[in-house]
């Protein structure tokens, strides 16, 4: 199951891996938009603003646990390009101590402080107790968002992107009717659409360890693989904290930006929370591409190619900036038809909103796209 990268065309080779990780990044983000179009059609646009109204709190989350799962992941990768499987195992089990540490405060920020956060951001009192319900629950289940991301990551770095994708189409199926299951069926509210969520990660992450345990003999860990090396533990714990700012700042200016819309009513929410599930899936292309690239360098650093990773990184900036400019247009032509999958009939005020805030996104795509490369 894993691939060498670092033999044959860098192009083709990043394409090919990209494609079953851009996939699976999509699916990952069809967690939120599963929830949001169900709640937004069954309990309407007050539901759907409460669930918005944290969302870039959530953005924050799974940008933060993929970018640092993505760091986590690149020592694993460049040892296995260097063929130093000790090395491999000793920065999984590195990385494994640092993701739980990431999950735990994250887990205690969000369930503990989920109200004041809410209260920073300016959320209106009427949405609330539904926001406040929606986070809890959310942020309780965060260690299986982390410990999918990480594992997956692994699996990846050993140059498998399809098989982290094939669980997570699973899980998303499986998503789906949990969250209509509970919101339809058993009447859950808000809150069981965060459940849904959490059950499907927590079905996401077995999946991954059964396939470690039956198929990847290589990543099976020793004992002396778990002692604490302080040298590993900075350069994981720098990379993956690195990466992981660096997935989070749309997220943390959308926070800043949701603070102002908050005061704004009930109707200005939902608009931004439709725009921003839009916006979200648009990005994934351009952050899935640098995601792919972190494999594809450290391999062949390990590998020492130093010229097929500055070839792979040129043709990886075009391929970005190309992929830009296609999200930009299906902004343009199909962007309010994007909205109206999350709001009702009589909205028009909500979809106006929400499609002027995607066309001035989506005309920065091209800027955005070098940050992630």
């Amino acid at each position: 199951m894993a691939k060498n990268l670092t033999v044959g065309s860098p192009l083709r080779l990043i394409v090919l891996f990209t494609l079953p990780l851009l996939i699976g990044n999509l699916f990952q983000q069809f967690y939120a938009l599963a929830d949001a179009i169900v709640v937004g059609r069954m309990l309407g646009v007050d539901a759907l603003a409460a669930v918005g109204a944290s969302g870039s709190l959530q953005f924050l989350l799974i940008g933060f646990a993929m970018g640092n799962s993505a760091g986590l992941a690149i020592p694993v990768s460049r040892a296995f390009g260097a063929g130093d499987l000790p090395a491999m195992r000793r920065a999984v089990a590195t990385g494994a101590l640092l993701s739980l540490a990431v999950a735990v405060v994250i887990t205690l920020i969000g369930t503990l402080g989920a109200r004041t956060l809410l209260t920073w951001l300016g959320t209106p009192s009427e949405l609330m107790a539904q926001s406040t319900t929606f986070l809890v629950v959310l942020f309780s289940g965060v260690i299986a968002t982390v410990a999918f991301n990480y594992l997956s990551s692994v699996i990846r770095a050993l140059g498998d992107s399809r098989t982290p994708l094939y669980f997570l189409v699973l899980a998303c199926v499986l998503n789906v009717v949990l969250v209509i299951a509970f919101i339809g069926g058993l009447g859950t509210g808000v809150g069981g659409a965060a459940l849904a969520t959490v059950i499907s990660q927590l079905v996401s992450v077995l999946l991954c360890l059964v396939l470690i345990w039956r198929r990847m003999p290589d990543l099976h860990l020793r004992r002396a693989d778990w002692r604490i090396d302080l040298r590993q533990m900075k350069e994981s714990s720098t990379l993956g904290l690195t990466l992981g700012f660096q997935m989070s700042i749309i997220a943390i200016g959308a926070a800043m930006l949701q603070f102002g819309i908050n005061g704004l009513g009930t109707d200005a929410v939902a608009a931004f929370t439709a725009a921003m599930r839009v916006d979200q899936v648009a990005v994934v292309p351009l952050a899935t591409i640098g995601v792919a690239l972190t494999t594809y360098v450290a391999q062949n650093a390990g590998a020492r190619e130093w010229h097929r990773i500055r070839t792979g990184v040129r043709q990886a900036v075009l391929l970005g900036i190309g992929m830009a400019v296609l999200l930009g247009l299906a902004i343009v032509f199909f962007g309010v038809e994007m909205v109206r999958i999350f709001v009702g009939d009589g909205q028009d005020r909500v979809v106006e909103m929400a499609h002027q805030y995607l066309l001035i996104n989506g005309a920065l795509y091209a800027v955005l796209s070098f940050l992630f490369v």
